[in-house]
């Protein structure tokens, strides 16, 4: 981009966002003309959006309006920091600081001193105590000035001032109105090692809220609004933190609505409604609505150099599911052979014999042809566990060692629904 010095910035500021560009002018406030802008102000609130409508001008004309989205800093010690300088800057902060004079009063008298002045509009009045290396001193200002910028400000304030050991210790209270450059401002400021307030209803003394050494305490707190960077409750550990950086910590939390996550972990969680998994799934271990499978191969008699098959695999089927399921058993091929002699040919044979829960169900003996069993069986749920037994077994004439096959077994097991699926 080429920089062009004539270019300048108009901003306009406004607490709400505008959703007509054109009624900027109109509804927002205008802050100046520059090449950059920080706004700053007391009614700036931390956890508040405020929009800022900017447009370049030269000689030429203006822009259109380009609006900005800007939110004040969520610093808590920043604040402070800062509204500890606002504060010091006041003369009522000021003289809630200012030591009293009570360096001209006998040492072994108390002293009451009230001074009244008109060139000052100020009425002061202090009582005065000296003993040994201490001192006291309670003195109440009301006061009318006019300052160097010919502003006028008042203010009324009590303060309490004790030397203990040479160490000043400081108690007081005080209320004022000053003409500041942002406006006119007024404060009452407290001034102690401790603030605390008491509701003295029926005898009672103790406080509902104390502040002090830095923190606040209260014994019950309603709030309509509330922006903290940082909470943490009781317990060692606390049972709920929420850090600034978004990290949420709770022991236990009831939540209803939407939650939106990109990652995470979840240990033992039950999910009571449907659920989608639009993404993929990986699971190591899985019980329940999907389909189970199980295969295995047919036993070998052992005797011969090629092994035939001989023996039976037993397949037992839980009822722990609360759905009827299916069982399916895919294509078992199984076949013998045929051996051509000089007068007569022979044949080895392979049986398979099927049964549910004891009850045959197949029985077929296969020559030099190939048979097929496959089979489907309804398990309604809640009817008991089911047993298949597969049982398989080959011979020849005069015991000559046979010649069989038979593929492997695989038993697929699932829920039994029609639900996106049709046959007709």
């Amino acid at each position: 981009a080429v920089y062009d010095p004539t270019v300048q910035f108009e901003f306009w500021f406004s607490e709400k966002r505008i959703a007509d560009i054109r009624q900027v002018e109109t509804a927002a406030r205008y802050l100046g003309s520059a090449l950059y802008w920080i706004a700053a102000s007391i009614n700036i609130k931390p956890g508040h959006d405020y929009y800022f409508y900017i447009r370049s001008v030269n000689t030429v004309g203006k822009s259109a309006f380009v609006e900005a989205v800007g939110r004040a800093s969520d610093d808590a010690e920043g604040y402070l920091d800062f509204f500890k300088g606002e504060i010091g800057k006041t003369h009522l902060a000021q003289e809630l600081w200012t030591q009293i004079d009570n360096g001209q009063l006998a040492p072994d008298l108390a002293e009451i001193r009230t001074s009244i002045t008109n060139v000052s509009n100020e009425i002061t009045q202090t009582v005065n105590k000296k003993l040994e290396n201490q001192s006291a001193a309670i003195q109440q200002i009301q006061k009318v000035q006019v300052d160097t910028n010919n502003n006028l400000n008042s203010m009324w304030a009590v303060k309490l001032q004790q030397m203990q050991d040479g160490r000043l210790y400081i108690a007081g209270i005080g209320a004022g109105i000053e003409n500041t450059p942002a406006g006119m401002q007024s404060q009452v400021l407290l001034a102690a090692d401790r603030i605390a307030m008491i509701n003295p209803a029926n005898g009672n003394t103790k406080p509902m809220f104390v502040g002090q050494g830095d923190q606040i305490f209260m014994n019950e707190v309603f709030l309509k609004y509330l922006t903290a960077p940082t909470i943490t409750s009781g317990g060692n550990p606390p049972a709920f933190s929420l850090t600034p950086d978004g990290r949420l910590t709770a022991k236990n939390a009831d939540i209803s609505g939407n939650v939106n996550a990109n990652s995470g972990t979840l240990n033992n969680v039950t999910i009571n409604e449907n659920c989608r998994v639009l993404g993929k799934l990986s699971a190591n271990q899985i019980e329940g609505d999907l389909v189970k499978t199980v295969g295995k191969a047919f036993p070998r008699d052992s005797r011969a150099p090629e092994r035939w098959p001989s023996g039976t695999i037993t397949v037992r089927v839980y009822d722990d599911q609360p759905f009827d399921r299916q069982i399916v058993i895919p294509a078992v091929a199984f076949s013998g052979a045929k051996h051509e002699k000089e007068h007569t040919d022979i044949y080895s044979s392979c049986r398979l014999i099927v049964r549910k829960n004891g009850a045959e169900i197949y029985n077929r003996t296969a020559l030099d042809n190939t048979l097929i069993y496959s089979g489907v069986i309804d398990m309604p749920a809640g009817h008991g566990h089911m047993t298949l037994e597969f049982s398989v077994s080959a011979w020849l004439v005069n015991n000559w060692y046979p010649t069989a096959s038979i593929s492997d077994l695989l038993v697929v097991v699932m829920k039994k629904a029609t639900a996106g699926i049709t046959i007709s």
